[in-house]
């Protein structure tokens, strides 16, 4: 499998269950109807392990652009990869939240709230204070990359040094990361932690045709962009102040 193809059908597969379970848990008439917080976040942790079992042996499973950046940042991935692998990050994040739009079609049909039909596309802060919202989003977003960059070992890959273990087992530590940011930190901003797994649900909500829906908040989409970039910015810093992994 081509490395694009493989972020492709990663971050689809990423984004089919992590939108996915939300409209779950916050549309009209599921089965899984205001099951919580714990649903949602465990679910999107799932989600970043099929993801990440799917694309690892092919990409190394970035799935973020936050993590493609820090790893060109690090010297661990090459620059000119960078836009490709964006690229097919948005898209696959597009395609995966139009297939949960389309599985919960009718239950996006029975919901009235704009605003929870527009929650399993894209981040909306519990308290929309900007400076803060980006604070939480660089926080978290540090998080998530210095912990990948101290678990995990370059591999080379079709010339290319990628950060992810292959299969499953190297998977885990990832998924396990994104559940406890979810869980700590994803209160104040829904910890989007990734510039594709909001823009690309952001512009599928603006053009598909769903009833009743209302605006896709473009005034507040580019903090969950900006915030992950500089988080990964911060922390790959960070990891090469400190010895790039030798805590010197």
């Amino acid at each position: 499998m081509d490395a694009f193809v493989a972020e492709f059908v990663g971050t689809s597969l990423l984004l089919a269950m992590g939108s996915g379970v939300v409209a779950n848990v916050v549309l009209n008439k599921t089965k899984g109807q205001n099951s919580g917080w714990i649903v949602i976040t465990t679910a999107w942790a799932l989600g970043v392990f099929i993801g990440v079992v799917v694309a690892g042996p092919y990409s190394g499973a970035h799935l973020n652009p936050a993590v493609s950046i820090a790893l060109a940042i690090a010297g661990d991935f090459p620059w000119g990869d960078v836009p490709k692998y964006v690229f097919a990050q948005i898209l696959g994040a597009m395609f995966g939240s139009g297939i949960a739009w389309l599985v919960y079609k009718d239950h996006f049909d029975a919901t009235d709230d704009p605003g929870l039909k527009f929650a399993p596309f894209a981040t909306v802060p519990a308290i929309r204070n900007l400076p803060s919202n980006l604070i939480s989003e660089i926080v978290g977003t540090s998080v998530l990359i210095i912990v990948i960059l101290y678990s995990t070992e370059p591999i080379l890959q079709d010339g290319n040094n990628t950060p992810i273990g292959l299969g499953s087992l190297g998977a885990l530590p990832v998924a396990f990361l994104v559940w406890v940011i979810g869980l700590s930190l994803g209160g104040t901003t829904g910890y989007a932690i990734n510039p594709a797994r909001d823009l690309g649900p952001r512009i599928m909500h603006q053009i598909l045709p769903i009833k009743g829906k209302g605006g896709s908040d473009w005034a507040y989409s580019w903090v969950p962009i900006v915030g992950p970039i500089l988080g990964a910015a911060l922390a790959t810093g960070i990891y090469l102040l400190l010895g790039a992994g030798g805590m010197v």
